[in-house]
């Protein structure tokens, strides 16, 4: 799968995603583009969308996007707190469907 990380995602978490070609927000050179514009780009490029920005489904109708968003939950966007989820993470992957949220963590 071709997976975009968001912004507020540390970058070193893409070296875990074993198996599918990571890219990040700030290398496509997307760095502050607001969410709805940000996605619009993104499923032009990308299957999965991953971030830990709880209110993206709140701001967006993710439902015209054609591209999965998965959202990380742990205590901080910390790279130590939010591997722990990665096994969870590559599952849902390979099954996040396009237009739709889905939770990886509490």
């Amino acid at each position: 799968m071709k997976v975009l990380l968001d912004e507020c995602v540390d970058r070193r978490l893409a070296r875990d995603l074993v198996g599918h070609s990571v890219s990040t927000v700030p290398k496509m050179g997307w760095a502050g583009i607001k969410n709805g514009a940000l996605l619009a780009l993104a499923e032009k490029e990308f299957e999965v969308f991953i971030t830990v920005d709880r209110k993206i489904s709140d701001e967006q109708d993710l439902r015209k996007f054609k591209i999965s968003v998965i959202l990380l939950r742990a205590t901080t966007n910390r790279l130590q707190d939010i591997r722990p989820l990665v096994p969870e993470l590559l599952k849902t992957i390979e099954r996040a469907t396009a237009g739709a949220l889905t939770t990886v963590g509490k």
